[in-house]
């Protein structure tokens, strides 16, 4: 945990979750607080390993502003699996913002039912994901906005349309918010070809790498196939 709340507080006041807007953009946008404008994002929990899909809230969260002063809010944001974290956010035209747990009260949704919300929206304002073969036996997975590919790994729907053709299962890696790439779990050569890609471009990423993990994906659930590199002190 000390290396997450580290990791935080070297963030900025995040509130504001960029999606890839300059550094130096600092207009202020207005966001739409509403559930037809939920989206999710999925970041980096450096050090842990979380072994169920259940939503664990984070609660008051610690970040330095960049006049050096260090404030505590909360939000909508959910320890998830392996040393992933899930972020409910609001959309705009340059960046996201994060929603409070106040907001989610004032829109009448429990946390999953946000997230599912979320996943609807992404779907309906970025498209549908699509499968496309990648290398070595693996496929990637995208939408219309590269930064957002990897929340489609919270797509449940898509991943049991992907057990048709796979019933022993998927195994999956997010090292990258716009990496989401996949291989059948009993494709031997395939996964071992998925275990060096991950790793190749988890190390290459920097500010937007997500997991270092391996995950499988079988009986309508993700579980952890290959554990998160362990963070040294």
């Amino acid at each position: 945990m000390k290396h997450l709340l580290r990791s935080l507080c070297a963030l900025g006041a995040m509130l504001a979750a960029t999606t890839g807007a300059p550094a130096a953009d600092t207009a202020p946008e207005r966001f739409e607080i509403s559930a037809a404008n939920l989206l999710v994002v999925l970041r980096e929990s450096p050090g842990a390993n979380k072994q169920d899909e259940a939503l664990a809230p984070f609660g008051k969260i610690k970040a330095k502003l960049s006049d050096g002063r260090e404030i505590e809010f909360e939000a909508s944001w959910f320890q998830y699996l392996g040393d992933m974290h899930l972020r409910l956010v609001f959309d705009g035209e340059r960046r996201v913002q994060s929603a409070s747990p106040e907001d989610l009260e004032k829109l009448r949704l429990s946390p999953e039912q946000a997230l599912s919300r979320a996943v609807d929206n992404l779907r309906r304002r970025y498209g549908r994901p699509v499968a496309e073969p990648w290398s070595g036996g693996l496929m990637q997975v995208h939408g219309n906005s590269p930064d957002l590919d990897s929340s489609y790994f919270l797509d449940r729907d898509f991943w049991q349309d992907q057990l048709r053709t796979s019933p022993a299962g998927i195994i999956a890696a997010v090292p990258d918010r716009g990496g989401l790439v996949f291989a059948k779990a009993d494709d031997t050569a395939a996964v071992a070809t998925l275990r060096f890609s991950a790793a190749a471009l988890f190390a290459s990423s920097d500010r937007t790498r997500i997991s270092s993990g391996l995950y499988l994906f079988k009986d309508g659930r993700w579980s952890v196939f290959q554990s998160p590199q362990a963070v040294a002190d």
